[in-house]
């Protein structure tokens, strides 16, 4: 395999980063390869704050920030980004609000303009209000007819009891008609502010000239009232296995998960998780739980496992959609293969072919902006260190099949698994 050429990754020597007076931190990378520049950014401010007959409300109010401010209403927000083709978004997770941005480079001015009027002054109009509970509404409408979201969300609720990554961020339809302006409005003015709040900018921009641009419109915001985040109750770990089905009447399709919680995204068993749960459900036609499940048995319409890790614990789960007649079937097979994946761990050459795929696709996730702007908010969200990228290939090299085995044993236990089952 080819060696990256280690400066073509982002690093120390080409990453501008300041932090604001205000708390505010500013990451930067130029790429003037391109016209264009894209911008994103978190916040802490939620569903961790949401109150359990408010569910959603972190996302809701996110979701209301370009729905007018005191400088432009909907319908200006809405003209300003299209006469420039350029574009902003907003989202709510359990401990962030997040946003995305794309613009032509002389075009950030206006970008960065309506962004901190979205951050700042939001005014919530209820007519955009009740617009957007109506979308809020059909989504979850949706949802609940989903085979596959039901049972993941099934599988959260197993794994995280007692925790609050048992709810989900979008909430129930009943807490959604349960939240007003108002509370849109509260929120926005308790927990929105500078103090943590990361700005990253890839693009045809010259990084030194970046942060007195955000100081502009950013420099001079305060909140004194503003929360810290609450901090994660520890996770109960399963004591036996917990099977709990989702009856949907009319579905073709049935959707198994099955798994555990998993490593945090800083813990030392990240990476030797992410390459095991390559090789047991992702590599090449979905590592051993495809070839098992859906090449050989014929079972599955899809099946793969996943390995989700945040700020706190994550999930690691194998999901699969099958024919209603063959779930009992494909959860033996899955269990089995769980069971297997425990006792004898990765081959050498398993785990080869996975380093060398993690090491490979890198540099291709970070040819966009797009993709060195995410990589930027992953090194300040997880203080990876700015060097991170310069190291990773040394990092995924290091690890060894027995690493892989230790932490595979650590986490799954194939008599203490959560299985969530959504279907007719």
């Amino acid at each position: 395999m080819k060696p990256v050429n280690q400066h073509s990754l982002p690093g120390a020597d080409d990453i501008t980063r300041v932090v604001l007076p205000n708390g505010t931190t500013v990451l930067a990378r130029t790429n003037f390869n391109s016209p264009s520049v894209v911008i994103g950014g978190y916040l802490p401010c939620g569903s961790l704050f949401d109150p359990d007959e408010k569910l959603g409300l972190a996302d809701f109010t996110a979701g209301g920030l370009l729905r007018g401010s005191e400088k432009r209403d909907f319908q200006q927000i809405f003209n300003d980004l299209e006469s420039a083709g350029a574009n902003l978004s907003f989202s709510a997770g359990g401990h962030t609000a997040g946003f995305t941005g794309r613009c032509l480079s002389e075009d950030l001015p206006l970008l960065f303009d309506l962004l901190a009027d979205a951050l700042r002054c939001p005014t919530f109009p209820s007519e955009q209000v009740e617009r957007l509970r109506a979308q809020f509404l059909t989504g979850l409408a949706i949802r609940a007819q989903d085979t596959a979201e039901m049972a993941s969300l099934t599988f959260d609720q197993i794994v995280f009891k007692g925790h609050p990554y048992a709810r989900p961020d979008d909430g129930w339809p009943e807490t959604i008609q349960a939240i007003t302006r108002d509370d849109l409005a509260d929120f926005h003015h308790t927990h929105y502010g500078p103090r943590g709040l990361v700005l990253a900018i890839v693009g045809a921009v010259e990084p030194k000239t970046i942060a007195g641009q955000v100081a502009e419109v950013l420099g001079d915001w305060t909140n004194p009232s503003q929360p810290e985040l609450p901090a994660l109750p520890e996770l109960k770990p399963l004591k036996n296995s917990v099977t709990r089905k989702v009856k949907i009447p009319g579905k073709s399709q049935a959707d198994i998960d099955i798994g555990t919680s998993g490593p945090r995204r800083k813990d030392p068993e990240f990476m030797p998780a992410s390459l095991g749960n390559s090789v047991l459900g992702q590599f090449g036609m979905a590592g051993r739980i495809g070839e098992v499940v859906r090449q050989k048995s014929g079972l599955a319409y899809y099946a793969s496992s996943s390995l989700s890790a945040g700020i706190g614990p994550g999930a690691w789960d194998v999901s699969a959609g099958v024919n209603p007649g063959n779930v009992q079937k494909a959860r033996d097979l899955i269990c089995n293969e769980i069971a297997r994946f425990i006792e004898k761990g990765v081959t050498e050459e398993e785990l080869a072919d996975s380093q060398s795929n993690f090491i490979g696709r890198l540099p291709l996730s970070l040819e966009s902006n797009a993709g060195v702007v995410n990589a930027l908010m992953n090194i300040e969200r997880f203080d990876l260190g700015l060097d991170y990228y310069r190291c990773y290939a040394e990092l995924v090299r290091a690890v060894t099949p027995e690493d892989v085995l230790a932490t595979a044993s650590k986490y799954l236990h194939p008599d203490k698994l959560a299985v969530a089952i959504a279907g007719p």
